[in-house]
């Protein structure tokens, strides 16, 4: 029986309608092959700019590489922007000025995350974090958003493994709305949305995949998606620049284990990944939340498989259709057979 769910955290409601299960299935995805000729494989790095960094023991630009990152070629905003302002009677503008940059994953070109493993996933956090500590510092920046775009339906251009990252010198309105009521949670309670939704979540086990002393996998409540799991640490860290190389490490193996679970269920498929953090500096339009942003705000990452396609439903309303209770998407995860 169908039910139309809360989401407490995005502030959406999701009808999660298992009856849709008995639609046609989809195609699987197919293992990409390699071609001679991408820009993000080893071997071709006069195909790219120059990198900004690299997790590497040699020269720059050159072979022998774990991640690299360089500016991305098609910038939706670009650093070398000089920040203004312009208001044409009713409308408003900013100057596209923000970073926008790629990190590939891995030399592997045809790779999942299954077979980084956990260590090249842990590169792979590692370099996220050297990106967020060197934006925070340009205090005109105030947001950054980490994202991996896997496969067509997810929206990737390139086949090749890598992730994006784009700091702006605004808040998107998404993120502040969040940013409030967050905010308000917190005066109410003395704990922060994500912080009892994870407690909830531990306390009510039926949608938990998998877990450790730090960090706690889940099928959400209210899934959005089919199959989308949130990873979210057990105590408030604001952002992935906070976790210590321990904590670092324990995530790299949850995430090499949601996935592999993920993989048995759904084969090679397409996906996005998102990285929810507190914003990186203080500006006019966040300042009111960010006195106890280190008390109140708890980073998470959102799995989102790409199995379906959004429709004229969901867009217009910004509600899901999910055919995929999660309850039966966790129980599905933690019985899968690696």
């Amino acid at each position: 029986m169908s039910e139309i769910r809360f989401d407490r955290l995005h502030n959406k409601y999701v009808i999660i309608a298992p009856e849709r299960q008995h639609r046609p299935n989809l195609p699987k995805r197919e293992r990409v092959q390699t071609p001679k000729k991408c820009p993000f494989c080893e071997g071709n790095e006069v195909l790219t700019p120059p990198e900004i960094f690299a997790l590497r023991e040699n020269a720059a630009n050159t072979k022998g590489w774990h991640t690299r990152v360089v500016p991305n070629l098609y910038k939706a905003v670009q650093i070398e922007t000089q920040t203004s302002s312009v208001r044409e009677g009713f409308f408003e503008s900013v100057s596209g000025f923000g970073a926008h940059e790629v990190i590939i994953d891995s030399p592997c070109h045809s790779c999942t995350m299954t077979e980084l493993g956990s260590e090249g996933i842990e590169k792979w956090l590692r370099t996220m974090i050297v990106r967020i500590n060197d934006l925070q510092k340009d205090k005109r920046l105030v947001s950054l958003q980490l994202f991996k775009n896997s496969g067509k339906a997810a929206g990737a251009t390139q086949e090749h493994p890598h992730s994006q990252v784009i700091a702006l010198p605004i808040v998107p309105m998404k993120q502040l709305e969040f940013l409030q009521r967050n905010a308000e949670y917190y005066h109410l309670h003395g704990r922060g949305i994500v912080e009892d939704v994870v407690y909830n979540e531990k306390m009510a086990r039926t949608r938990v995949v998998a877990e450790n002393d730090i960090f706690v996998a889940y099928a959400p409540y209210a899934s959005f998606f089919a199959f989308e799991i949130i990873i979210a640490p057990t105590k408030v860290l604001s952002s992935l620049s906070q976790c210590s190389r321990e904590e670092l490490k324990t995530l790299s193996l949850l995430l090499e284990d949601v996935f592999a679970k993920l993989e048995v269920q759904l084969d090679i498929f397409d996906f996005n990944i998102a990285f929810y953090m507190a914003p990186l500096n203080e500006n006019f339009e966040n300042e009111a939340y960010m006195r106890d942003i280190e008390q109140n705000f708890t980073f998470y990452i959102r799995i989102m498989p790409r199995i379906y396609t959004l429709g004229g439903f969901e867009l217009p309303t910004e509600m899901a259709m999910n055919s995929v209770a999660p309850e039966m998407a966790a129980k599905l995860l933690r019985e899968a057979k690696l």
